[in-house]
């Protein structure tokens, strides 16, 4: 019989990285936001096409190339009609390539996150260990301790004294690294917070 209650949460960034760029106008280096918009122009039959992005301290704007003089032949149709539309989902795509923004610019990655809680298996009785799965599809900058404090409703001290008793493990990494994708968290729930864990870890769904 198990007594492991295991949980996928699904982890979603609410903003895109914000890369550090000089700003013509604040006369330093700032951090710029993505605008939400694409814009394309053609002259011809080449494309461009940019990520809009805006100082966060005074709007100027920044032009992330995404096309550069493209013939419209080289193109495939759909990104095209996706990119004049302003696809939201193309866009959310392209702002959160921060790989590619990686290689010439320093990022600033939000702690902002939507957390969707799913009970994947329960324990056919009462649960001793809870093992989280944790899907993240887009980068975060948000550490694997501050994410455990907030969704289960501890303290960061209380979870690393759960770690450093051994009744907290999160593989890969570590508490104290940027969350990942495939992630795993284990907590032995027969502690004083089982209940108020339990709860918590899986949006009062268990």
């Amino acid at each position: 019989m198990s007594d492991v209650l295991r949980v996928q949460w699904t982890i979603i960034p609410g903003s895109a990285p914000e890369p550090w760029l000089n700003c013509s106008r604040c006369r330093g280096t700032t951090r710029f936001r993505t605008s939400g918009k694409i814009r394309v122009n053609a002259n011809g039959k080449r494309v461009d096409a940019w990520l809009i992005y805006k100082c966060t301290s005074c709007d100027n704007t920044w032009n992330r190339p995404i096309l550069e003089r493209r013939h419209v032949s080289t193109i495939d149709p759909h990104l095209l009609v996706s990119l004049q539309a302003n696809d939201a989902d193309l866009f959310r795509r392209l702002a959160f390539d921060a790989d590619t923004l990686r290689r010439k610019l320093r990022l600033e990655h939000i702690d902002e996150v939507i957390v969707h809680k799913e009970v994947v298996s329960e324990s056919t009785r009462p649960a001793c260990q809870l093992e989280i799965a944790c899907v993240v599809p887009e980068p975060t900058g948000l550490r694997v301790d501050r994410l455990l404090s907030t969704e289960l409703g501890l303290s960061r001290s209380r979870i690393q004294s759960l770690q450093d008793a051994g009744y907290l493990a999160a593989c890969p990494g570590g508490l104290r690294r940027p969350l990942r994708n495939g992630l795993h968290v284990r907590i032995d729930l027969r502690g004083d917070d089982g209940d108020r864990i339990v709860l918590a870890a899986t949006g009062g769904a268990a």
